[in-house]
């Protein structure tokens, strides 16, 4: 019996029947992978902060026939974390797929960086990853199929436009998908980072109402310009899905060339 192409494609790709999980997927670069994941056919809760941007997002999904819902959660406190993972789960059920794209870009000179900064920082970027991954991961490792997937940074893996306490809590986010890789791997369950270049979201609102400067930056990369959220969409179906399932460990630049040029 020959396999048509759409079945052939959708032996690798399709997420029916999975369950996913993506903080910060009502906007940016979240919000993107929270729509993809959904239109290949996973049951997406997406957690955040902002009801209102919530809303917006699941309505749309839903408007596509997508199976969504979403969950308001501080993660800036480990109570928050605990309370947003629990809350996720109980929608449809254990996840099968972790995304943590949720993240704060607070970067201050360095010399000027508080204990405040510091902190909200490592526990949203770093922390909640972290805390997530040890309430979701090992009830995947159990049912033999997982995917933890990181949005990091170019700042994870050199050093500018004052990396400060962003820098290090995303080269620590790259690490926490190693040692991950390293645990549940062998049960089938994957660890992963994507590593934007720059791309024009709400958390880079800054960086956008500089024109010069956001033209310089599409000049370094090869493809000659800035990325688009959507540019994320294909990226997180692979690491989401079946095709991936020898990929481990490893750090996806979806940067244009960015880091490369």
């Amino acid at each position: 019996m020959s396999t048509t192409p759409a079945d052939y494609l959708s032996g690798l790709f399709s997420l029916d029947g999975r369950t996913a999980l993506v903080t910060g997927g009502s906007s940016g670069i979240g919000r993107a992978i929270a729509g993809a994941l959904a239109r290949a056919g996973a049951k997406v809760v997406v957690l955040a902060r902002k009801e209102t941007d919530l809303v917006a997002t699941v309505d749309e999904l839903t408007a596509d026939g997508c199976r969504a819902a979403w969950v308001s959660a501080d993660l800036s406190t480990r109570e928050g974390i605990r309370a947003g993972a629990e809350e996720a789960a109980a929608v449809f059920g254990e996840p099968d797929i972790l995304v943590n794209s949720a993240g704060v870009n607070l970067r201050p000179p360095l010399g000027e960086l508080g204990e405040d900064v510091w902190d909200v920082t490592m526990t949203v970027n770093l922390e909640a990853p972290f805390l997530l991954g040890q309430r979701f991961g090992p009830g995947m490792a159990e049912r033999g199929f997982g995917r933890l997937i990181h949005v990091t940074s170019q700042q994870a893996h050199r050093a500018f436009v004052q990396s400060g306490a962003y820098g290090v809590s995303k080269g620590g986010l790259e690490s926490l998908a190693r040692s991950q890789a390293e645990a549940w791997s062998a049960y089938g369950v994957t660890a992963n980072t994507l590593v934007p270049g720059v791309v024009l979201t709400p958390l880079n609102e800054r960086l956008a109402s500089d024109p010069e400067k956001v033209a310089a930056l599409a000049a370094r990369t090869m493809v000659g310009r800035n990325g688009l959220a959507e540019d994320f969409a294909g990226a997180a179906v692979f690491l989401a899905s079946a095709a991936s399932a020898y990929v481990t460990g490893h750090s996806l630049f979806v940067d244009g060339g960015l880091s490369v040029h």
